[in-house]
């Protein structure tokens, strides 16, 4: 963590690099959702094989370049930062978002684990704000880095003066 003045600037820090396999996990399971149910109906509906079995090879194909493509992507892009003064996020493939949160606006933070994050050792740091755009999530943390923020961010906005609203 590092001091400086709180201005829009891109963060410095990469999530850990195990979130690109928890995202291609995620992005196996969403692929598999759509293609199973399209290619059992395909095996079991004979009249409807071409207009079931075809789409389900096309989804399947593009969940196969997306697994290969996106997390990589993703992880050159993400990027987030904790600061003495507020938290900084990247986010966004075609269209990104800066956020910053500076330390007077943050209301609650809190971390997170799915049984799947679990699995990766990964955990969610959730940055509650008083702002309109919604809390600040912080996905792909190792488990101890996110604790450690955790407590760092709620001592920062324990000696910050204001009430966040």
């Amino acid at each position: 963590m590092t001091t400086s003045r709180t201005m829009l600037r891109p963060p410095q820090h990469q999530f850990d690099p195990r979130v690109m396999p928890w995202w291609r996990v995620q992005l196996a399971i969403a692929t598999a959702v759509l293609v199973a149910p399209l290619t059992v109906l395909g095996l079991l509906i004979a009249p409807a094989r071409p207009w079931l079995l075809g789409p389900a090879a096309a989804i399947a194909l593009i969940g196969l370049a997306s697994l290969a493509a996106l997390p990589v992507w993703w992880h050159r892009v993400h990027r987030w930062e904790v600061t003495d003064t507020a938290v900084y996020t990247l986010t966004g493939y075609f269209w990104r978002t800066w956020r910053i949160a500076p330390m007077s606006r943050i209301q609650t933070v809190d971390t997170t684990q799915g049984p799947l994050q679990r699995s990766f050792g990964l955990s969610t740091l959730v940055v509650t704000t008083a702002s309109s755009a919604g809390a600040i999530k912080l996905e792909g943390l190792e488990q101890d880095q996110a604790a450690a923020l955790a407590e760092r961010l709620t001592e920062l906005t324990d000696a910050t003066p204001g009430d966040a609203t």
